[in-house]
């Protein structure tokens, strides 16, 4: 007999709409395989192995990812255009709904694909052709992907169902009509599944020509560091907000007391992570230019340093990158960051550089001061005239800003990943054909200049660019009037994040300590920047903070919204300290844009009011889905 197996949205809507005929359930339809079929042999089966994978969250696509137009890293020209799916950015402008949710995976591929995991796991045994060692190392892989899919709804809607098993079209109308789990209970059996996948994932990858993308163990440990740091964190570890938020049984699905011990967990998975990755040979990465005779300066070199360990493709500081996005094509990331630079003679086609993602302004006064603290704190940075002050770039600061031109003091003073992600009017961009320091683009944002407002969409509306996300092999070639993109896998984890994820942990569950220091200063080395101890006592109008725990809180996290910019994390970190109603409910602003002279162009405008409430911690489920299966409960505020 035949089986079809079906998410548990779709069999209780099948169960509670047919009145209990369901012969048409039990035909597999024209064309689709047979589950026994598809288990027959080592091919067949590898082919549903890669379907395991292919539901993977679309990282770094903005019409697909949560973290990238959602939350409040860019802006774009609004009503969005047919040159970017902005169904996403319409969340951030708070038209978030329940009839229709925005990036609905309630109803969408991610219990679909717990779904095939679960058939994969389930008929594996029956493949006749496959070695014991290949074996262990399919279901090692599935039961991490399963683990990602249960992860990656949970920091969505926050308690789930847990899909430990798919249910067969004999389950009674009652046993679909399943609940939502306490967020402890779900991310607990998260773990266990990656526990249990990590003894059988190789440590490295035996063929890396046709695998990269597949998981690994390292892979497996930072990402379950990963949960383990989101499942401490305040949104879900003791919150008070949600004590009341029952299931219609009155069972809890949050604890409101918080749990130290969580925290403690969480720093044993990173360091248990770090040691595994580093044995692996995963480091910081540090830029070495392709070619020997590139003139390239120490300043250029550091900046690279930090830009290309996002686009350098699987480069040493890569964990895990999504195989699936690259930021090729005309509307990939990559085009979509992109400014127009100058000299340039030729037009390149609109299709080639969208150049419409927009950091905004509070993005670029995130980054520190050259003295490596934030602006705000530094004693010797002109903080209240960042937004007015206008003067010429010196010679001393040609690698970062090209030599007289005028730009505003928010540019100037900066720390170095402020010049490596950010591309800006006057700033200098390193690569993109030219890859020595004698020969750079500049970037001349101004109205009428080359990267400059043009047509109805193809421009930046605050006047900064993620140059971060573009990658500097990529060419622009004048006057043949092509953009050439070189693909790269979109980080979903590299070191600095692990670092940096572990001293938080070691923070949260030890407090202040060298130890704590220590991490977070191989990431501040690598940007040029001297110590956390040492930046703060010298620097910062506040010089103790970094001495107690609620200061080097702070410290973390503004290290880790910098490091990690532009890279889906700051999203759901935002979320997860439960801080995001202090930064997504605010104006978001940019320049002037539609000016020609810097005395115009530099006046502060606002863009558009971001909107954000406690009950946008967490997505709607649909109202439908609540009629068909009433025993789920409405996430708060919805």
């Amino acid at each position: 007999m035949k089986l079809l197996y079906t998410s548990f949205y779709l069999t209780a809507l099948l169960v509670l709409t047919t009145a209990g005929c369901r012969k048409y359930l039990d035909i597999v339809p024209d064309n689709v395989a047979t589950i026994d079929n598809a288990f027959k042999m080592r091919a067949d089966a590898e082919k549903y192995l890669f379907t395991c994978y292919n539901n993977l969250p679309q990282f770094g696509n903005e019409g697909a990812d949560p973290a990238f137009l959602t939350g409040d890293e860019f802006a774009t020209v609004y009503p969005v255009l047919g040159n970017i799916n902005g169904s996403l950015y319409r969340i951030a402008r708070g038209e978030q709904n329940i009839v229709s949710p925005i990036a609905n995976y309630w109803d969408g591929k991610y219990f679909q694909a717990l779904r095939e995991c679960n058939i994969f796991l389930e008929n594996i045994d029956k493949v006749r052709d496959l070695t014991d060692f290949e074996k262990k190392r399919w279901v090692a892989e599935v039961k991490f992907l399963k683990a990602y899919y249960h992860y990656t709804l949970v920091r969505m809607y926050g308690p789930i169902p847990i899909i430990k098993n798919n249910l067969p079209i004999s389950a009674s109308a009652e046993q679909v009509k399943v609940k939502r789990q306490h967020v402890d209970s779900v991310f607990n059996y998260t773990v266990s599944l990656i526990d249990e996948a990590a003894a059988d994932l190789p440590v490295i990858l035996p063929n890396e020509f046709s695998e990269l993308g597949r998981v690994t163990k390292p892979i497996a440990l930072a990402i379950k560091a990963e949960i383990l740091t989101t499942a401490a964190s305040p949104l879900y570890n003791g919150n008070q907000n949600y004590a009341n938020f029952r299931n219609k049984d009155n069972e809890p699905l949050f604890s409101s007391t918080a749990s130290p011990e969580k925290w403690e967990r969480a720093a044993q998975a990173c360091r248990e992570a770090i040691t595994a990755c580093e044995a692996n040979g995963h480091r910081l990465y540090e830029f070495v230019p392709r070619s020997v005779t590139t003139k390239v300066s120490d300043s250029t070199q550091r900046l690279m340093s930090i830009r290309a360990a996002v686009t350098d493709k699987w480069n040493v500081e890569l964990i895990w990158g999504a195989s699936n996005s690259t930021g090729g094509g005309s509307r990939g990331f990559q085009s979509l960051s992109q400014a127009r630079l100058s000299p340039f003679t030729g037009t390149i086609p609109n299709e080639s550089i969208g150049s419409m993602l927009a950091p905004p302004l509070h993005i670029a006064e995130m980054f520190y001061s050259s003295n490596g603290v934030p602006i705000e704190e530094d004693k010797t940075y002109p903080y209240g005239t960042r937004f007015t002050a206008l003067r010429k770039a010196l010679k001393s600061e040609r690698y970062y800003v090209k030599e007289g031109y005028t730009t505003v003091q928010l540019n100037f003073d900066r720390e170095p990943r402020f010049y490596a992600d950010l591309g800006f009017d006057g700033g200098i961009w390193f690569g993109q054909g030219k890859n020595d320091d004698d020969h750079t683009w500049v970037l001349e944002g101004k109205l009428g200049q080359t990267g400059g407002r043009q047509g109805a969409s193809l421009y930046s509306v605050t006047g900064y660019w993620p140059k971060k996300l573009a990658n500097y092999n990529n060419t622009i070639n004048d006057p043949a009037q092509q953009y050439n993109v070189e693909g790269y896998p979109f980080p979903i984890m590299r070191l600095a994040d692990l670092y940096l994820l572990y001293a938080e942990t070691l923070n949260e569950s030890k407090g202040p300590s060298a130890e704590v220091y220590g991490w977070i200063d191989k990431v501040r080395a690598r940007a040029g920047l001297k110590g956390v101890a040492e930046s703060w006592t010298k620097y910062s109008n506040k010089p103790s903070k970094f001495s107690s725990k609620d200061g080097l809180r702070e410290i973390i996290q503004r290290e880790r919204l910098i490091e990690l910019v532009f890279e889906g994390k700051r999203f759901w970190d935002l979320r997860r300290w439960r801080v995001a109603e202090n930064y997504l409910q605010r104006s978001v602003n940019g320049w002037d844009i539609a000016q020609r002279e810097a005395v115009n162009y530099y006046r502060v405008k606002p863009i558009y009011m971001s909107s954000f409430s406690l009950k946008d911690y967490f997505w709607p489920i649909s109202e439908n889905s609540l009629i068909v299966n009433p025993n789920l409960v409405q996430n708060p505020g919805w």
